[in-house]
This record gives structure tokens, C-alpha cells and sequence, in this order.
């Protein structure tokens, strides 16, 4: 993550400060559009006072893409330092990463919703920011899921991009929906994707004799 000169006041507050300013922006953001979420809903979530917020960040903007990258730096390591890739079970991988994003959730509990509503966010002020570093994510998180199968698992003649694209595009419907009708619950994405996975399972792989 690159820190600005501005933020770096940021990084020098004590943890549980750092904590309360991350988590008042996963909310504050989540429950409304970037253009309509104010920096002082924002200070006033995290307790402390909105000329102290622009203190830590130079504007809404810089605090809105520290957000993101955070979001991004926090799922990506706990991915890594949870081994989640280091299978050649595509669902067990799943089972793994699952597990650890709602882990994820619960320690945050407006991240999920946030990273969604951004996905979508059409301001021109960030959009340009995060689409590019959503194709970045998604290519870290497909090359060595795609290269490192047993594709013996399969049904003969699968196509595995077009079961990973389907795969994808599912997950963020369900996301999206989610987000539309009382925003995301880490207990329940848990239990839903438990099934959904188990779906594909039983879809996608040979049937054992």
C-alpha cells in the first residue's frame, strides 16, 4: 500500500484509533454513495472531530482509496498466510478462502458490503482507481488457482475458464443482492456459500465409483 505524507500521521496513532477511523469508513461508505457519505459522519462514527480526520487523510477521496487498498491488503494476506492456494482441490481451496473472508467479516463488519458498493461506485473521482485494482486482484486470485488444479477431478471436457467465470459472476450476484436487501452478514454468507460450494462440488467433479 502507498501511504501519502498525509496519512502517515495516520499510521503513528495508536492501533485501536487506527481500528475505530477504518471501521467508521467501512460503515459510513457502506450505507451510502461516496458523493453522499460526509467526512463528519465519518469523524463522528470513529469519535473524534472532522478537522482531526483531515489531519489523517488530505480529503474523502484519499480516505476512500486507503479504504479500499486496505481491504485489498487485508484479504490478500490473510489468504497468503493461510495457505488457501496451496491445493490442487479446487473446493477445498474454496471451503479454505471462505472461511478466512468471513473470518475477515467478523473482525470488520461493514468491509464486506463496502468492497461491493465500491465495485459498483460510478464516481469519477474513484472509480478509475478501483477498477484497475480490481483487475489486478482478480488476476492474483485466478493464475494460480487455474494453473495449480488436478483437473482429474472434473467431468471429462469441462471448460475450467468458463466454470470459473460462472463461478465468479454467481458470487457477485449473490454479493450484490445481499447488499441491496439489509447488507452482508458474515454468519450467513458462511452458511450460504457452504451450500453454494457444495453444489458445484457435487455439479463439476467425477463421480466416484
Amino acid at each position: 500500500m502507498q501511504r501519502s505524507l498525509m496519512n502517515e500521521k495516520f499510521f503513528a496513532l495508536p492501533k485501536s484509533k487506527q481500528e475505530a477511523i477504518i471501521n467508521a469508513g467501512f460503515r459510513v461508505f457502506s450505507q451510502n454513495s461516496y458523493k453522499k457519505s460526509p467526512m463528519s459522519e465519518i469523524a463522528d462514527a470513529a469519535g473524534i472531530s472532522k478537522s482531526l480526520l483531515f489531519h489523517y487523510f488530505y480529503n474523502k477521496r484519499e480516505l476512500y482509496l486507503f479504504l479500499w487498498d486496505k481491504c485489498m491488503e487485508i484479504t490478500t494476506s490473510s489468504l497468503k498466510e493461510n495457505l488457501s492456494f496451496h491445493s490442487d482441490d479446487l473446493f477445498e481451496m474454496m471451503f479454505r478462502g471462505l472461511k478466512i473472508k468471513a473470518d475477515i467479516m467478523r473482525q470488520y463488519p461493514d468491509l464486506g458490503t463496502f468492497v461491493v458498493k465500491s465495485y459498483y461506485e460510478k464516481d469519477s473521482d474513484v472509480c478509475e482507481d478501483i477498477q484497475k485494482s480490481i483487475t489486478k486482484y482478480t488476476d492474483f486470485k485466478a493464475s494460480p488457482i487455474l494453473a495449480s488444479l488436478n483437473t482429474e477431478q472434473f467431468i471429462p471436457g469441462l471448460d475450467l475458464q468458463m466454470m470459473y467465470k460462472t463461478m465468479y459472476w454467481a458470487s457477485e450476484g449473490y454479493l450484490w443482492e445481499k447488499t441491496q436487501t439489509g447488507g452482508l452478514s458474515a454468519d450467513e454468507m458462511e452458511e450460504d456459500f457452504v451450500k453454494i460450494i457444495d453444489f458445484w462440488k457435487k455439479t463439476y467433479t467425477r463421480r466416484k465409483d
